[in-house]
């Protein structure tokens, strides 16, 4: 049987904060992986062969794990290995089952959240943790609601100003922030003073911000404070659609909210948006999950610049936008477990191409405001089933001196779950010219 691969997670501390168990793996094993940080951490009793990992690490993995196969290995890990750390591509390289079947050993050590929590006197359940470590800034944007705090793990010295520009400018300037650096050391040395080498803490508000940066391993609490004039965003889909950068191809607020619950977004669930308009859909798809996934494709390369930019801007900066015209488009894709078409149904072959690409149990959500694109979705219906409904929103506007409502165009959706029976035999459907 081969040996198991040791995982360590070692803290700011370093050998000394080391339980026996920890030690001994270290000092068994006859090769040692980890960054320089924490190799450096370990004293002269370590004497295993050191190998730092390279850049890109992750597909250096396998190949590295490979050339030491038979040999005791023993990787660093900083705090908790499984908790955005190595220990979840160790998993990954080794096999779901590598823990269970003793492929894969992993000896933890407090995380930086633990800590920080600790420090601030935050309950960790209550916390939001969003990290920035190989990842954009905007990312945090899609955490911030009043009253909530939240934990960024920051990617160095530089993330704490870029963290309170960010707030700033999305309207969370007067958010109190923390930033907690080499948290696991002694806080206050025996001239009860803060210096070099020990735990710092250093606050202020996000937008007065103008602390130098300071220890590359540090933490960032924001306790978030919306300024009174920013917008309200809640945490479910219908954002105001003021928040949307657009050329008027936008579904409206009431419309996506119903379209959304339509789609059913569920956590590492992936989403095809055709014919993505402004990104809207897709935008607020990815905010109902951190690990929800998306492509908006757009036939329009100005419009998908915009989609771009309005995913950046309500923090679901990895949105990928595909620009090309679908069903062509679409040739490559990874496989959704949803489709939404927001716009050019009756293109030949796009309807069969998104139906096609779903695996059983998968949904798909059209939307029309045009009669030539209602009768081919009536036809579907009538096919494969589903619900079909139409959507009228009216608003009160002013009329002379009273209010009175003016109507919305109608939207025709209808939505289908691809294992829901037929309702009558498979025909085909009758072409259509494409829709402008």
């Amino acid at each position: 049987m081969p040996l198991p691969v040791t995982v360590v997670g070692i803290g700011a501390d370093g050998w000394a904060g080391l339980p026996g168990g920890s030690r001994a793996a270290l000092r068994e094993a006859d090769v040692l992986i980890g960054g320089p940080r924490q190799l450096a951490l370990l004293p002269g009793e370590c004497t295993a062969e050191r190998v730092t990992w390279p850049s890109p690490l992750r597909p250096a993995v396998p190949g590295l794990l490979a050339a030491h196969a038979g040999r005791r290995v023993a990787v660093l890990a900083s705090g908790d290995p499984m908790f955005y750390g190595i220990g979840r591509t160790l998993s990954e390289v080794l096999g779901a089952d590598a823990s269970r079947a003793g492929a894969l050993r992993v000896l933890p050590h407090p995380s930086s959240v633990s800590y920080a929590c600790a420090r601030l006197g935050w309950p960790v359940e209550d916390t939001e943790v969003v990290t920035l470590v190989g990842r954009p800034t905007e990312l945090l944007a899609a955490a911030l609601h009043d009253g909530r705090r939240v934990l960024v793990l920051s990617a160095g010295a530089a993330t704490p100003a870029e963290v309170a520009a960010l707030l700033t400018e999305r309207g969370y300037g007067p958010s109190r922030m923390h930033v907690l650096e080499q948290l696991g050391l002694e806080q206050l040395g025996a001239d009860g003073e803060y210096g070099p080498g020990r735990e710092r803490h250093v606050e202020g508000f996000a937008q007065e911000w103008a602390e130098p940066a300071g220890d590359p391993l540090n933490v960032v609490a924001v306790e978030c404070r919306r300024a009174p004039d920013a917008p309200r965003l809640g945490a479910v889909p219908g954002l105001p659609d003021t928040v949307y950068e657009h050329d008027g191809q936008l579904t409206k607020r009431h419309v996506r909210a119903a379209t959304l619950a339509a789609l059913a977004p569920a956590p590492g669930e992936l989403l095809w948006d055709v014919g993505g308009g402004s990104g809207s859909i897709a935008v607020e798809w990815m905010r109902t999950h951190r690990s929800c996934r998306a492509v908006s494709v757009e036939r329009d390369p100005a419009r998908a610049e915009r989609i771009g930019r309005n995913a950046r801007a309500l923090g679901v900066p990895g949105l990928r936008v595909v620009t090309g015209g679908a069903p062509g488009a679409l040739a490559g894709l990874p496989v959704p477990d949803a489709v939404f078409i927001g716009g050019g149904l009756t293109v030949p072959g796009l309807l069969e191409s998104c139906w096609d690409a779903l695996p059983a149990g998968g949904r798909l959500v059209a939307n029309t405001v045009t009669l030539e694109s209602e009768a081919l979705l009536a036809e579907w219906y009538r096919r494969l089933g589903g619900e079909l409904v139409r959507l009228a929103v009216a608003h009160a506007v002013p009329v002379g001196g009273f209010t009175g409502w003016r109507q919305a165009m109608p939207v025709t959706q209808w939505a289908v779950t691809k294992d829901h029976p037929p309702r009558v035999p498979s025909a085909g459907v009758p072409s259509a010219g494409e829709e402008r």
